[in-house]
């Protein structure tokens, strides 16, 4: 039997909530239920139709594909959603804090006062690093890159912290959260300091999440650091705004890794190599390397009939998004961030965003991006952010890592709490060769 040989009977689908999937040459049939979920698209349960009908589905990608149950982050691409815990992004990025959003994620509520406070508390008395671990940065080259580095760090943390990595025990996931998230940026920051040749920073516990992240990045021991509360603010809601994005290519490596229960530590490490790939974290470095070979607005015009070329290897960065087919919620908010954070550090007349600026307008009245749906995403103005506030260009996914460790947490806990949960076993279409024997190397043509 072939897949096209394979015909649909979805009559007594809306009554029955379930798809007849018939082969029409053995007459062989399988019923597919129709799984629904809050909101959202509903899910064909295809766990018997390799028992029934001996065939797979292909979907590369997996993009039509749900993997997994999850009740922590909804997109809905074609409106421009995305909420946390059912709380719209866009309201959590006005009103919301990192460290809420965070307790958000990982609880499933909003936090009151006290439990607010507490969970605070907690990942701030965690951010110091053991300083055995500090001294593995030693033992990479000065021009290694951070994230190289922090991968390699947070995949060691396994060795420090072996006594509290029971995955099964509730308590050893409540404190592998917190010492995960509130040392990540301390390992960033080392990362940043060991590249630059500067005496490592240590963390302050009368500093918040985002300025803690900034005065370990940017102070020396030579002379007092002032924190600039705009540049503090933009890195809280950037953490907001990255915090989770459902089931991306990190998040399923995650819980990809964390299903062979292996120690969270090698699971998160596994994921920030993921975010590492310039199609995921590192879109936003990509859009700046792209604004400077643009060079001026007078060759917007050349660029963009180049990213029209199917010939041309020149592509529109920070544009369109796998999931989003409409404007990326993220981009809205973070474009009003960007012009108050050049405002007020006084570099208003920074040409990359002008040039960005310009490119948007330009873009959004071209049908062909248009037509495609190619809108901003929130890459696109992210890297100018992190640029005005002194941020290099090689720590812009660690930054990215720094946020997504909290919605990686919180997908990785879902799972190992899951009863039902099992190892992930992609399958696959083989192309291969058939059989065939073993010949002699002799005999060889």
């Amino acid at each position: 039997m072939t897949a096209p040989a394979l015909a649909m009977e979805a009559a007594a689908q809306m009554t029955q909530k379930t798809f007849k999937l018939t082969d029409p040459e053995s007459g062989r049939s399988s019923a597919l239920p129709v799984r629904s979920g809050t909101i959202g698209p509903a899910a064909l349960d295809i766990a018997t139709l390799y028992k029934d009908l001996d065939v797979f589905t292909y979907d590369p990608g997996f993009g039509m594909t749900a993997a997994t149950e999850s009740g922590i982050t909804y997109i809905d691409g074609d409106a421009g959603v995305l909420l946390y815990r059912g709380y719209p992004i866009e309201q959590l990025a006005e009103k919301s804090s990192f460290m809420e959003v965070a307790y958000l994620l990982l609880m499933g509520e909003l936090p009151t006062a006290k439990q607010l406070q507490e969970f605070t508390c907690n990942i701030r008395y965690h951010t110091m690093i053991n300083e055995w671990l500090l001294r593995f940065f030693n033992g990479f080259h000065a021009n290694a890159h951070p994230m190289a580095m922090v991968s390699g760090v947070v995949a060691s943390m396994s060795a420090f912290y072996h006594d509290s990595m029971d995955i099964h025990n509730p308590r050893h996931r409540e404190i592998f959260s917190h010492r995960i998230i509130a040392k990540l940026p301390t390992i960033a920051a080392a990362a940043h300091k060991h590249s630059l040749g500067q005496p490592f920073i240590y963390p302050r516990n009368d500093l918040d999440y985002a300025a803690n992240v900034l005065n370990m990045l940017f102070a020396v021991p030579c002379e007092p650091y002032q924190l600039d509360p705009v540049a503090c603010e933009a890195l809280d809601l950037l953490f907001v705004l990255h915090a989770d994005h459902e089931q991306n290519a990190s998040t399923s490596t995650v819980r990809l890794a964390g299903s062979t229960g292996a120690n969270p530590y090698a699971a998160i490490s596994a994921g920030v190599s993921a975010l590492w790939g310039p199609a995921h974290g590192g879109a936003n470095e990509a859009v700046l390397s792209m604004l400077e070979q643009i060079g001026t607005v007078d060759n917007i015009p050349k660029y963009l009939a180049m990213a029209k070329d199917k010939s041309s290897h020149f592509r529109l960065m920070g544009f369109g998004h796998r999931v989003y087919k409409n404007f990326d919620p993220r981009a809205k908010i973070i474009r009003e961030m960007s012009h108050k954070v050049l405002a007020a550090l006084g570099r208003s007349d920074n040409p990359l965003l002008e040039l960005a600026q310009r490119l948007e307008e330009i873009a959004l009245k071209d049908e062909y991006f248009l037509s495609r749906k190619l809108y901003p995403n929130v890459d696109f103005y992210s890297g100018i952010i992190y640029s005005a506030i002194g941020i290099p260009r090689s720590m812009f996914t660690v930054m990215f890592a720094i946020a997504r460790t909290v919605g990686w947490v919180a997908h990785w806990q879902e799972m190992i709490s899951d009863p039902g949960m099992r190892i992930g076993r992609p399958r696959q279409l083989y192309i291969g060769a058939t059989r065939r024997d073993y010949v002699d190397i002799g005999r060889r043509a």
